[in-house]
């Protein structure tokens, strides 16, 4: 085969080398781990907190100072989790550390694919990763380009033909020269266009960030006006006039809501990788659950990703007891290897019975393999039409192919063969049914995404009456609306059909990105699935992208999920785990606001009338930890598939408003009540913090319903455990015990705060109805 071919120099290699010419190009597209900790390390929220807990600590104000350990939670979960996600998926990675056989010096020498050069002859046979683009010098071989162009029929490749990187070699042998090495690479130039990373798309964090950036235009205005007005017209100490202020600025960061957020996720996280999804970007398991289009791949995603005998229809009654000894000694006379005789090979098991001569190989061009069996004839494989006329094909080829069959005909003549392409008159054996499987439980995972409001779209690059075909009997709805989009040549006529069809056949890569692009334009929140290199630009453009673990190694690590049994019918149970964090998150998140919504407004008012914050850092932590932190951190764990329905920032800012006002009222009418009746300042505060736990702990009640054994526990729990701790710890909180004098009032306001919170609760959170 390598006649003239002498292949390149140690010196021209050496040459190429020098010149940077060389198969050995990062193709990693991951994020770093410096990215990583910038990514959660450096946001505003972070920020905010860090300057306020700076000026505490300059104070000397440490008691004031564990707030800061949630800050770090936060951080910390977040960076391991993305870090330990990372670090599987390169696990994960089988790009290929292969060997290639290459011709230098007039030699056939074996070299790991990276050290091969421009220009290099490298040797391909039947079983091989393409390496790198090349064209073919001699031979002929058929390649499987389906990772690149989703194309699942081979494709023959002669002389002057291109092979493109990370297409597969399915049967023959040639000698190719390289055109093409590192970044220049086909299936590089796709990965690399990838690479730049998405923001995430979170509504629970886009809703913090919101938060946190409207407090920061509010936060250091007022943060000055309260120290300096402590300052000066208070006590005059530094200290106090510090913390007085800091508590007022740390009420309005909701720290609690972003951990609950971070732990209802990572676990989420956890309960998806015993079901062997991995989640690299955690905030995806929450946009999974607002999706509403789904853009699935063919191969590997609704069918199995490799071809399999569905069924043989035996002919020739007589050959019954002989079939599997004929079929067996058959394969193991051929070196035949490509996707279909894989298959076959599954369901015959090779055998010795019968001697083989006149072996002839299959190839695409004549679309039959052939040879001579002793004592049994000429045992022909092949193509239907290619075997027998027309006239002569049993009337199951027809039907068989309507129902997406790739069929195969055995035929069985006692003449011998006379040439190489010339076959005897032969007589029907059997029907080979062979397909690429539908994943088990195909049917019921799309009838479910149906059923939840989320339309399906098929695109593949595949012929579009075979994927339709998939589509019909994985059952899909409308599988009969399939369009070609190879025929469309603009962006605004791919962009016209997205809404006609439900099926879409020979796509290319950039018309896959502009379909996920247009749904995305249109307000659809979309996922996508994908396996394969021509699956990249889609994944990157989706609001959620889920790779197949089989699938190629770029696609993997840009994938927010990976599927590890690369099963698409797992993915009901990422949207449960979704809609639990965004229900759960939904349905606690009102207790978090409340104090951010009480803390800007008692804010403003000590502003505008010069009166210190009336808590204290270490009182609003002992909240965030009681009140916020221990019922919630239970009530999150909670199962709750319903769709989500509602936008998480009003509804948590309008279920909070009652509170909030209720405390702001409350803390009014003590300070005033307090004055008039020349009360000691720490019974004022008592009775003001004592207020704040009877009304958040209303929040927390209102939360546990309706009640279950959980919920009424969790509610008496915090109630009657955060009191205790006040009183324990009343020291460091810098309170007393209530009063003969400041009882009865505390009684009277909750009576009254409990009335009023029925009340504005009908009148503000009726249109959030349960």
């Amino acid at each position: 085969m390598k006649e003239n071919i002498t292949g390149l120099t140690t010196e021209e290699v050496n040459l190429r080398v020098s010149q940077n010419k060389q198969n050995n190009y990062d193709e990693d597209v991951s994020k770093s781990t410096k990215d990583i900790f910038k990514d959660n390390i450096f946001t505003l929220f972070n920020l905010l907190n860090l300057i306020i807990g700076i000026c505490l600590a300059l104070v000397g104000a440490f008691s004031n100072l564990f707030f800061m350990v949630i800050i770090l939670i936060n951080i910390t979960i977040g960076i391991i989790q993305e870090i330990r996600a990372r670090n599987l998926v390169a696990k994960l990675s089988i790009i290929n550390e292969d060997k290639s056989i290459v011709v230098r010096n007039s030699s056939e020498i074996s070299i790991a694919s990276e050290e091969i050069v421009l220009d290099d002859i490298v040797k391909l046979v039947a079983g091989d990763q393409v390496p790198s683009d090349m064209i073919v010098l001699t031979g002929q071989v058929e390649a499987n380009e389906a990772l690149l162009t989703g194309e699942s029929d081979l494709i023959v490749k002669t002389k002057d033909s291109t092979l493109l990187s990370g297409s597969f070699i399915s049967s023959g042998q040639c000698l190719a020269q390289v055109i093409h090495v590192g970044k220049d690479n086909y299936a590089t130039k796709i990965a690399d266009e990838a690479k730049v990373h998405k923001p995430f798309t979170s509504e629970l964090v886009s809703s913090i960030r919101l938060v946190a950036k409207f407090t920061s235009y509010v936060i250091v205005p007022l943060g000055l006006i309260l120290f300096f007005e402590a300052y000066f017209w208070g006590s005059g100490e530094l200290k106090s006039s510090v913390v007085a202020s800091a508590a007022a600025l740390l009420g309005m960061l909701p720290k609690g809501m972003v951990l609950l957020i971070m732990i209802a996720l990572a676990t989420a996280v956890a309960k998806l990788a015993k079901k062997e999804v991995l989640v690299q970007d955690m905030y995806s398991v929450e946009t999974l659950a607002h999706v509403d289009v789904i853009c699935l791949d063919k191969t590997g995603t609704i069918t199995e990703g490799k071809m399999k005998v569905q069924e043989v229809d035996l002919l020739d009654d007589s050959f019954e007891e002989m079939m599997e000894d004929v079929m067996g000694s058959y394969l193991a006379a051929s070196s035949d290897n490509n996707i279909t005789m894989q298959a076959i090979r599954e369901y015959y098991p090779e055998k010795t019975s019968y001697e083989a001569s006149h072996v002839i190989s299959f190839s695409s061009e004549r679309k039959w393999g052939a040879m001579f069996l002793e004592t049994v004839g000429t045992i022909a494989l092949g193509a239907p039409e290619r075997l027998f006329k027309e006239s002569d094909l049993p009337t199951e080829i027809e039907s068989a192919q309507k129902e997406g069959y790739r069929v195969l005909m055995i035929g069985v003549s006692n003449e011998p063969m006379n040439d190489d392409k010339m076959l005897p008159t032969l007589k029907p054996l059997a029907i080979l049914k062979i397909d690429d499987p539908i994943r088990e439980n195909a049917n019921e995972t799309l009838a479910y995404l149906k059923n939840e409001g989320v339309a399906i779209k098929v695109i593949s690059g595949d012929n579009p009456v075979t994927v339709s075909n998939v589509a019909r009997r994985a059952g899909l709805a409308q599988y009969e609306k399939y369009i070609d989009l190879s025929e469309l040549t603009t962006e605004d006529e791919v962009r016209s059909v997205v809404n006609d069809y439900h099926v879409f056949g020979r796509v290319s890569p950039q018309q896959k990105k502009i379909l996920v692009r247009e749904l995305k334009e249109q307000g659809h929140v979309v996922a996508m699935t994908g396996d394969g290199v021509n699956d990249v630009l889609a994944l990157k453009e989706a609001d959620c992208s889920i790779a197949m673990a089989e699938g190629d190694n770029a696609t993997r690590q840009i994938a927010n999920l990976v599927l590890l049994n690369s099963d698409f019918t797992t993915l009901p149970d990422v949207l449960f785990e979704g809609r639990r964090v965004v229900n759960n998150v939904t349905k606690v998140a009102s207790i978090f606001f409340i104090k951010t919504i009480y803390s800007l407004i008692l804010s403003v008012i000590c502003a505008l009338t010069a009166v210190a914050f009336p808590f204290i850092p270490i009182q609003i932590t002992l909240l965030d930890l009681a009140i916020e932190g221990y019922p919630t951190f239970f009530l999150q764990f909670e199962n709750d598939k319903r769709k989500v329905t509602t936008k998480f920032l009003p509804t948590a800012l309008k279920r909070a408003l009652p509170n909030s006002m209720l405390v702001v009222m409350n803390v009014t009418f003590i300070y005033i009540y307090g004055q008039i009746n020349g009360w000691q300042p720490i019974d004022v505060t008592t009775l003001m913090y004592y207020m704040l736990i009877a009304v958040s702990a209303m929040a927390v009640i209102k939360a546990c319903m309706p009640f279950n054994p959980l919920r009424i526990f969790l509610a008496v729990t915090t109630t009657v455990g955060t009191y205790v701790a006040a009183m324990l710890f009343k020291g460091i909180l810098e309170i007393s015990m209530l009063t003969s004098e400041t009882l009865p009032v505390f009684i009277a306001l909750v009576v009254v705060s409990l009335v009023g919170k029925i009340i504005l609760d009908k009148l503000i959170v009726r249109d959030h109805a349960r």
